[in-house]
């Protein structure tokens, strides 16, 4: 670990299941009951957005049964100590990263706990229940949808993740299935810029393959035991 001062660690849908967060997408191809595309696209909060309102209703509600687990306890110590730089990006939408106690986070994919004015782009916390029709604070026009990427929409911040990748000595990334783009493919461009890349998953990745290491078990286990590793230097 001498030779590493900059780290960037990717975490998806694996890191909160043992807090209890539904997968993104479980093995009858459903999300919680849903097709993806019922409810994650711009055609189907177009089509209704009774519906999509209610889903992500439904999973805002829902934050509030799950806590924050050893994996993200161990993540938010790490951010804590760590000197050098550091950037957490996760693809989940979920707040259990925050409320571990980390700061330097990216959510890519948009956050349960945001509104997003479909008009102007503003956007403002929301904890409660959002039925469509909510006007938006600073248009006026009553534009408000959950603040979340659906799918063809492009994930929040590319840039900066790609700048963070480019001069990243260590790219981890744990509890990601390697399916889903761009994210799937950090892993080659951390491989292309030089960093030392590392999985943490329950399972092998489809991506498994990109990584100089891979470390197989469940996030809770694996997630701090690296933490203490890479914290004792």
């Amino acid at each position: 670990m001498a030779s590493i001062r900059n780290i960037v660690i990717l975490t998806g849908a694996g890191i909160s299941a043992e807090s209890g967060v539904a997968t993104f997408r479980g093995p009858d191809g459903l999300w919680e009951g849903h097709r993806v595309e019922d409810v994650c696209t711009p055609e189907a909060i177009a089509r209704d957005p009774g519906l999509v309102h209610q889903f992500y209703d439904m999973r805002r509600a829902k934050l509030g049964e799950v806590q924050p687990n050893p994996a993200h306890h161990a993540l938010a110590k790490l951010d804590a100590e760590w000197r050098g730089e550091l950037l957490i990006v996760t693809q989940n939408v979920d707040d259990l990263h925050e409320r571990a106690g980390a700061r330097r986070t990216l959510h890519m994919h948009g956050e349960l706990l945001s509104a997003l004015c479909a008009r102007c782009g503003a956007r403002r916390p929301w904890r409660e229940a959002m039925p469509p029709g909510q006007a938006c604070g600073a248009c006026g026009m009553e534009a408000l949808r959950p603040d979340i990427v659906f799918f063809g929409e492009v994930p929040y911040r590319m840039d900066e993740i790609e700048v963070a990748l480019a001069q990243a000595d260590l790219f981890v990334s744990i509890g990601t299935s390697g399916a889903v783009y761009p994210a799937a493919g950090f892993v080659q461009l951390a491989n292309h810029y030089g960093a030392q890349t590392l999985e943490l998953n329950l399972e092998p990745s489809e991506g498994s393959h990109w990584f100089d290491e891979s470390r197989m078990g469940p996030a809770g286990v694996l997630v701090p035991a690296w933490v203490d590793e890479v914290l004792a230097g």
